[in-house]
């Protein structure tokens, strides 16, 4: 843009900036310059930013405006590029952990990691509304005990699949369900049962996955109207064939936001999937629906992919588990590539005993480092050591900092954790370069499509997004992995102090859904309606994006509620590979601190 240019940050060697609590280091917060936009404003406004030479304009000073060209495209580094967040593995010491060895099948891994297992007969009870769930071991132990049958089970399931689909309700829970193919795999359970054959603890444990993962015999949308047509599924993804092989019942394909382009859930195409604490407000996205129906009861568990907070953000919204494992341990084989980096399949569950016994057996045991089951056990883990960012860990509303320093605070009296405070730098830097990468292998993953008819058949709120992706150029790309390479360094320091790095979930609870946003989306950058735009505030991601920017494990565990009654979660960022001891500290806080 020759005289527009602006002027770049120049950003300090990664060694001589200093991650102490006396650093020089700024934290900046966002500064969103864009209004909220629905209905026919997002239309209109949409029609501008598509005509090539206002478009181009409208693109130019939406990234001007919000820094993305001052941090990220004309920022000056001496950090060479990072393009797959793909870390070494070096063994190390792990308190009650237990490894597997090579050429065990799905069902054999899970009965190890039932082997880990706290024993208990209690089902999960929400203290707030003393709302009750049914963990895995609670199915598998009514089926065999036989005061159940998983035909039964389907039976309910379905009832309450369209019970809540209807005009009454209008959940929005899933995107397609086959009501026969869900009694077929319930009849094959059952049998099984009545023969005393059951293939392990899933066998009949109702599961669902999110439309962006291929599961026969159901098309895999990603929240659109088109996609499925340009991609036809032809085959279970790996982690479907898994669970399938486990005799789970797979119950059909949860409602998303579409290209998994935003963090409300609001999906023009297929409705908004709507909280179960208060359907007035959103799940989170973009594993909406997921993080919905094992919020309500449905399913124990659900699989969801997390590009940017995508399984997190929504658990924490939900109230639920969301479990995010290291880039590269769960295979990509069979998920939309919609995001070849950053992206990875996760589980939501009503307990971190279920995301335990579920993520197990999605890894791949032949190509990671040797895969170790944490030991769940009512006892005090010795020496955890948790990094604190005070400025961006207080970045959030009053309830919820308040309620995650009492779940800190309750830790460190329980088992004697420290705390260690630390300055991560270039936080915004960072959310704006995976923005930068995420819309760049979003456009290039899907440009071919796109060229027919797909943006034609888009949403508008994610038409908005594609024209924002399709505005970056090299430069933008190259330093953004620039940038990430920096975070690595950065978070390398931060893991020789400390075991994981702890946060809140998200900076807002669920927020209200807008009636004109449901035909359009919803272009609000306050709220976070939209979390792969460039311009948005991230009220909801803020704390999202160095699990997959830089391919980290990170777990959320509900620890609260605010003030309305809306779930409330706390973060845990591990080393790569680290999901042992992850899950562990997870467990702790679970059962631990009563608040």
């Amino acid at each position: 843009m020759g005289l527009l240019k602006d002027q770049g940050v120049v950003y300090k060697s990664v060694n001589d900036v200093d991650l102490g609590p006396n650093t020089d280091q700024i934290y900046l917060h966002a500064d969103v310059k864009a209004p909220r936009m629905a209905g026919l404003i997002a239309k209109v406004f949409v029609w501008f930013l598509e005509m090539k030479l206002i478009g181009n304009i409208l693109l130019y000073f939406l990234k001007k405006n919000n820094r993305i060209q001052q941090l990220v495209s004309y920022g000056v580094m001496q950090d060479s590029p990072l393009y797959v967040p793909l870390h070494s593995y070096e063994e190390f010491e792990e308190e009650e952990v237990k490894s597997l060895s090579l050429g065990l099948s799905p069902a054999e891994q899970v009965k190890h990691a039932i082997n880990c297992l706290q024993p208990s007969d209690m089902t999960l009870q929400d203290s707030y509304f003393g709302f009750r769930r049914w963990k895995i071991m609670d199915y598998s132990r009514a089926y065999a005990s036989r005061q159940i049958t998983p035909l039964v089970v389907a039976e309910r399931l379905i009832s309450a699949v369209e019970q809540s689909s209807g005009p009454a309700m209008d959940m929005s829970f899933f995107i397609s369900h086959d009501a026969r193919d869900i009694l077929r795999q319930a009849t094959e359970s059952t049998l099984r049962y009545q023969r005393g054959e059951p293939i392990s603890v899933l066998d009949g444990v109702p599961i669902a996955i999110k439309d962006e993962i291929d599961c026969m015999p159901y098309p895999t949308t990603g929240g659109s109207k088109w996609l499925h047509k340009a991609r036809p599924c032809k085959e279970d993804a790996c982690c479907v064939k898994s669970l399938r092989s486990c005799g789970a019942i797979l119950v059909g394909k949860t409602n998303m936001h579409e290209l998994g382009a935003g963090t409300s859930g609001i999906n023009p195409h297929y409705g908004t999937s709507r909280n179960p604490y208060d359907p007035k407000r959103i799940s989170g996205g973009s594993s909406s629906g997921s993080a919905a129906v094992v919020c309500a009861g449905l399913c124990p568990v659900a699989l969801g992919v997390d590009g940017g907070g995508s399984v997190r953000m929504p658990a924490a919204l939900c109230g639920v588990v969301g479990l995010k494992p290291s880039f590269g341990r769960v295979p990509h084989s069979g998920v939309l590539p919609l995001n070849w980096t950053v992206g990875m399949v996760g589980v939501l569950a009503g307990t971190v005993e279920d995301s335990l016994i579920v993520h197990r057996f999605l890894c791949n045991l032949h190509v990671q480092p040797r895969i170790k089951l944490p030991m769940l056990k009512h006892s005090n883990m010795s020496n955890i050591r948790l990094a604190k960012s005070n400025e961006w860990f207080n970045d959030c509303s009053d309830d919820i900092r308040a309620c995650c320093s009492r779940a800190l605070a309750g830790l460190q009296k329980l088992y004697g954790w420290e705390t260690i405070e630390v300055t991560i730098p270039d936080i915004e830097a960072m959310r704006l370069a995976h923005y930068v990468t995420i819309g760049s292998e979003c456009t290039t993953s899907i440009a071919h499509h796109l060229e027919k008819k797909g943006r034609l058949e888009s949403g508008w709120d994610v038409r908005v997004a594609l024209s924002i992706y399709g505005s970056f150029d090299s430069r933008d790309y190259l330093n953004a992995q620039r940038i990430r390479n920096r975070q690595m360094r950065f978070h390398e320091k931060v893991f020789s102090l400390a075991d994981v790095i702890v946060s809140p979930m998200v900076g807002v609870t669920a927020y209200e859904i807008k009636d004109d946003a449901q035909e359009t989306g919803e272009l609000d950058y306050v709220n976070g309606g939209m979390h792969k735009l460039l311009h948005q505030l991230s009220a909801l991601v803020r704390y999202s994006i160095a699990g997959n920017f830089l391919g980290l494990p990170a777990v959320t565990v509900p620890v609260g509620y605010d003030k309305l009654g809306l779930p409330i979660g706390i973060q845990f960022i591990g080393k790569p590979w680290s999901e042992a001891k992850l899950i562990q500290i997870a467990y702790a806080m679970e059962v631990g601190p009563k608040l």
